[in-house]
């Protein structure tokens, strides 16, 4: 049974290789349509665009990492079925059980650099795309992602920047408000902040700093001034963008800080978190419908396991994605939102995997 195992597992790892290499290419033609005008414009180097495409090619492969797969095994196992080798071996006294084994074992390596991509690379190639669309494509817009970027540190201090640039560092009409017994007892403002890697002090230019009193306040006003602040500079950065830059570990040490300081962000850096484990799990699920839904020989060919396989595929996103935005936009666990649409599926795969073997 090597050979029926070895046949399908190369079939398994080479059509999904061969599904990222199609498609990966015509996202970065859609995307260099799109981003070509501003690169001119702009006089990028061609080694940072060539980086950037390279960091694209890893943030849309694990994006679409799931859909990817699940289409590669429904295309190769149609051809199975179209040409009755499927039936040449159940008709040979192999069970479907041990058919499907050979799928699992390459579920199993995807699942591994699913894990790796979610763990490691993701996040690195994220930093360098997230950074490279700021500097190039976003200057001098107020995005939705960089503006108006509001946070707790503690229990006694907020703090706001109308704007913020993650790749120098940088934020426009900086505002801090400590209060004691939630009474503002004083208030820093300035035009800028820049944050120094060297230092680890932070620049403000046309500084203010109110302090509230029972007698008229007092001011303290300089032109520039260097100082030291209880928060780090990622407080400052977008919460997407922060969530998908950071590894494993610095998530984790990340919302640990976040759940102290009463965030009202954490369900989102837990989603992502979640997702790290859940997109593993996923492939295996999607993995066993594709084997159930395709091993079937139809009158309709593959066109019709392809159609059926695309809509339970758009279906599987539409629910990740609906979860998703309800961990973010409200108190929904970020856990539920991740492994639910898991749930739902695993339990459409054991049902359509049982009628398959029938």
């Amino acid at each position: 049974m090597k050979i029926l195992d070895w046949y399908i597992l190369k079939r398994y790892l080479f059509t999904f290789t061969a599904m990222l290499l199609l498609f990966i290419p015509i996202g970065i033609t859609v995307h260099l349509a799109e981003k070509i005008g501003k690169i001119l414009d702009n006089n990028v180097p061609i080694s940072e665009v060539l980086v950037y495409f390279l960091n694209f090619t890893i943030y849309f492969a694990n994006l679409l990492f799931p859909l990817f797969l699940f289409l590669s095994v429904i295309w190769f196992t149609s051809k199975l079925a179209n040409n009755t080798e499927i039936i040449a071996f159940l008709s040979s006294g192999v069970s479907f059980s041990r058919f499907l084994r050979p799928y699992i074992y390459g579920a199993i390596i995807a699942a591994i650099l699913a894990l790796v991509l979610g763990l490691y690379l993701a996040p690195i190639a994220s930093k360098g795309f997230n950074e490279f669309d700021y500097k190039y494509f976003k200057t001098g817009r107020s995005d939705v992602e960089n503006s108006n970027v509001f946070r707790q540190i503690n229990e006694n201090e907020l703090i706001y920047v109308s704007s913020f640039d993650p790749k120098n560092k940088q934020g426009t009409n900086f505002i801090l408000e400590y209060f004691e017994d939630n009474v503002m007892t004083h208030k820093i403002t300035a035009d800028i902040i820049k944050y120094s890697d060297e230092d680890t002090l932070y620049t403000l230019t046309n500084y203010t700093k109110r302090i509230i009193g029972d007698n008229p306040d007092e001011l303290e006003i300089e032109r520039k001034k260097d100082t030291l602040f209880a928060f780090d500079a990622e407080d400052l950065t977008p919460v997407i963008y922060i969530a998908e830059i950071l590894s494993y570990n610095d998530l984790l040490n990340f919302i640990e800080k976040e759940e102290l300081r009463g965030s009202s962000n954490v369900g989102r850096y837990q989603l992502v978190l979640y997702r790290k484990w859940s997109l593993p799990v996923s492939v295996f699920i999607l993995t066993i419908i594709a084997v159930a839904v395709s091993s079937i020989k139809r009158r309709g060919g593959m066109g019709i396991n392809l159609a059926v396989g695309i809509c339970i595929a758009m279906v599987f996103i539409f629910f990740d994605k609906i979860f998703g935005v309800m961990a973010e936009q409200s108190d929904f666990p970020a856990i539920i939102a991740a492994w639910f649409p898991n749930v739902i599926f695993g339990i459409i795969a054991l049902f359509l995997l049982h009628n398959a073997k029938r």
